[in-house]
């Protein structure tokens, strides 16, 4: 596949819950190994965009096209859609990376529990294989989540809030291995809400207030008039209101 031609085609994609649209009319095209920052105020979209994406939610208008290859995407939801009751090791947590693999009966073999054991220390998690996930703190549960990530070795990859309530130095670590993983070739996108770390890191953004506000070049899409239009957008939003259409020939 050619480095730059598109992974990504949101094409008048509007999407929402039981009829009542959460984003309206996106259009845009991402090409292959970008590394995208997803912004907005709370309510603009952002996950939903990202669960339509994994096929969570079917559009209600317009649509989207992959262009993955065989890695497929790798998804991490917010931390806060995690059970950590269940009763899972982290060690059992990570190897499922590999579920492609493996399967649903399939053991690990030696080479891949090595490929785990690997991950984990890639994420300095190295000697915690036996905790239970429940007994994480935040920051190290978000590395073994990012060491399962790693082992799906995907194409495309969608973090929502990866960031979100974890301490500094665990924040630069993760950073470091998105930045890697963009050095690979990997597609990346992810919803953020530090906007200095935006600006700090991704070179690309895409703004959101239930519509589409801006696409492109970070500096040139978090303008302050672009900011206060999302803040205002966000303000005015109707939860009452009906599906809006656009014609075709003017979404294209």
């Amino acid at each position: 596949m050619k480095p730059h031609s598109p992974v990504l085609r949101l094409e008048n994609l509007t999407i929402g819950y039981d009829r009542h649209p959460a984003v309206h009319h996106l259009n845009c095209i991402v090409a292959r190994g970008s590394l995208v920052a997803v912004v907005g105020p709370n309510g603009a979209g952002k996950s939903t965009l990202f669960k339509a994406l994994t096929g969570e939610l079917p559009p209600l208008q317009g649509g989207y096209r992959l262009d993955t290859g065989p890695g497929g995407i790798a998804y991490l939801p917010q931390q806060s859609e995690l059970d950590r009751s269940f009763p899972v090791s982290v060690f059992d947590m990570v190897s499922m990376g590999l579920w492609r693999e493996i399967g649903p009966f399939r053991s690990l073999s030696r080479q891949q529990a090595e490929r785990v054991r690997a991950a984990l220390a890639a994420v300095g998690l190295s000697g915690f294989e036996r905790r239970q996930i429940g007994a994480l703190s935040g920051g190290q549960l978000q590395r073994a989540r990012f060491a399962r990530m790693m082992l799906q070795d995907a194409e495309l990859l969608l973090l929502d809030e990866p960031f979100n309530a974890i301490d500094a130095r665990t924040t630069e670590d993760l950073i470091t291995l998105v930045l890697g993983w963009h050095a690979e070739g990997r597609t990346i996108l992810a919803v953020l809400h530090d906007l200095e770390l935006v600006r700090r890191h991704f070179p690309e953004c895409l703004l959101l207030a239930r519509e589409p506000l801006g696409f492109g070049p970070t500096a040139d899409v978090l303008t302050p008039e672009n900011l206060a239009t999302a803040r205002r957008l966000a303000g005015e939003f109707d939860a009452t209101a009906p599906i809006c259409h656009r014609p075709e020939a003017e979404a294209a």
